[in-house]
């Protein structure tokens, strides 16, 4: 797979930083006197996944950056709101400079060997876009401008901020089996990430990789 997830940056210490959170909504103590177990980890945080004082998770981030899936990827992602987003431009980046500069659907693969019509059409379809498209900026064109003939297939870089609390949900929407392949397959390689970081947080999400 061309994809590659990277976990740049967390916060440290994530499960220990969401249990002094809840502890401290239900002590007289404030939450950085509160020095948590690994069982009250469990314990309080499990305990707020079920109450719905998800809240706490909020205040641990995961910034992932993600190279080489296409648009139709990112046109789903940004959907998700509570996040943070740093998408590599078109308007300053030509994106077909290179040969694999576009995505081929597994699907489309799993269907048709390289050797098809139907594989070699999609292939010339994608060389014809990315002439004509050269063709635009040799003529002046914008880039900003020229972009409007790439397809959602274009392959793209980018960064991914989210706090626990959107990260699940994410999780709970993009590991589903009726999830598109692509981004599902982003969703798997985060999780094995940060649940390699904080497996409390994603407790029950395993299930679904």
């Amino acid at each position: 797979m061309d994809m590659e997830v990277v976990l740049m940056r967390y916060t440290l210490r994530p499960e220990d930083l969401c249990t002094q959170a809840m502890m401290g909504t239900r002590s007289t103590k404030a939450a950085f006197e509160i020095e948590p177990t690994v069982e009250q980890d469990k314990r309080m945080i499990a305990l707020a996944i079920e109450k719905g004082h998800e809240s706490v998770l909020e205040h641990v981030v995961w910034t992932f950056s993600v190279k080489g899936v296409s648009r139709v990827l990112t046109h789903q992602l940004v959907r998700h709101r509570i996040a943070s987003y740093s998408q590599q431009s078109q308007r300053h980046v030509n994106p077909t400079k290179n040969n694999d500069w576009y995505i081929v659907p597994k699907t489309l693969k799993e269907v048709y060997s390289e050797e098809t019509v139907t594989m070699k059409e999609y292939h010339k379809l994608m060389r014809a876009i990315a002439k004509f498209y050269q063709h635009l900026i040799n003529c002046a064109i914008p880039e900003e401008d020229a972009r409007f003939v790439l397809p959602n297939a274009c392959k793209t870089n980018i960064v991914i901020t989210m706090n626990t609390r959107e990260l699940r949900h994410f999780f709970k929407l993009r590991l589903a089996q009726n999830a598109q392949w692509e981004i599902r397959a982003m969703a798997h390689e985060m999780f094995m990430l940060a649940n390699k970081i904080a497996p409390t947080l994603f407790e029950g999400f395993e299930k679904a990789v």
